[in-house]
């Protein structure tokens, strides 16, 4: 199979219809063979008996998943990829705003150019300013502390060759992180499309402010798990011992000075009248927390089982 086509979705019943046509149009045109794989992220409205209809209108072209609950785009996202099995992988939102019409231009960057990954990057953007501008804060910043070059991290449009993601952990939030979680994996032939970006035709964005400072906790969390995910003894160790070592520095330094005094009859105040006392004292309190911690995170790293469960209710 050449094509699957993953598309998380909450509440969009009303773009499902035209989005599955749209796509079927454009893969037929190319002769493509294709999956359309939906994963109703726990829909309120109609959303499912939408893709139960389509199913039957779009026979052995759409496989589906139905979670009891909303999980989540990362969750959506990583059941969509396991079931995945087309060489190249396409993910894209069901809202419209993604248009299908890329979809040669990512297969053909993946397939002839060689990339294992292509973010999109909506260049002209029709949401308003109060989106795009935070948008561009948070992008700019990523880049900065991701060292990948991209302008949208969080472009839903997206394609990658199949090995990338059966190879990275999608979970939590870090569906905007797919990118750095590849280059962790060693897939580091990314690129960049530039992709035309819809209005809104059907409903209301799912998203508000918080996905701005959600974001940014993220960004700190996706670097922390790359770098210490498996090794987090050096890195909670290393700030343990430094702590430890700047109290027992301080405590050293008060017992010398206080021996000093007394060999020389000098007058000395007492060691627990200085504030080092007390500042030496907590660093080696943090600084064995800090250590505890990184022993515990190593035995939980070497024993921990599958994370990603998720209640799936149906399949198609």
């Amino acid at each position: 199979m050449d094509i699957s086509i993953v598309i998380p979705l909450y509440n969009e019943e009303e773009s499902l219809p035209e989005l599955a046509a749209w796509i079927d149009k454009v893969c037929t045109q190319h002769a493509y063979s294709y999956e359309m794989i939906f994963v109703n992220d726990g829909s309120t409205d109609a959303s499912w008996a939408v893709i139960q209809g389509l199913a039957t209108q779009y026979v052995s072209k759409i496989r589906a998943i139905c979670f009891g609950r909303n999980y989540g785009k990362s969750a959506a996202l990583y059941c969509g990829f396991e079931a995945a099995q087309g060489e190249v992988v396409i993910s894209m939102d069901a809202d419209l705003q993604d248009s299908p019409d890329e979809i040669p231009a990512l297969y053909k960057m993946i397939v002839d150019e060689g990339y294992d990954l292509v973010s999109g990057w909506k260049k002209k953007r029709y949401d308003p300013l109060g989106k795009r501008l935070p948008s561009k804060l948070f992008n700019a910043t990523a880049r900065v502390v991701t060292g990948i070059s991209l302008h949208d991290f969080n472009c839903g449009l997206k394609a990658y060759r199949r090995k990338v993601v059966k190879n990275i952990e999608v979970y939590g939030e870090m569906h905007r992180y797919i990118p750095v979680l590849a280059k962790q994996a060693g897939f580091k032939r990314i690129g960049e499309h530039v992709v035309q970006h819809q209005a809104r035709k059907y409903g209301v964005s799912k998203f508000g402010w918080e996905r701005l400072l959600n974001g940014f906790f993220d960004l700190l969390t996706v670097v922390f798990i790359s770098k210490f995910a498996k090794k987090p003894m050096h890195f909670f160790g290393v700030l343990g011992l430094l702590m430890f070592f700047i109290g027992l520095s301080m405590a050293i330094y008060l017992g010398v000075n206080k021996i000093i005094s007394l060999s020389t009859d000098t007058p000395a105040t007492l060691i627990t009248n200085s504030p080092y006392f007390y500042i030496g004292l907590t660093a080696m309190i943090i600084g064995t927390v800090l250590f505890l911690a990184g022993y515990l995170g190593e035995l939980i790293s070497r024993n921990s089982t599958e994370r990603n469960t998720y209640l799936i209710d149906e399949k198609i």
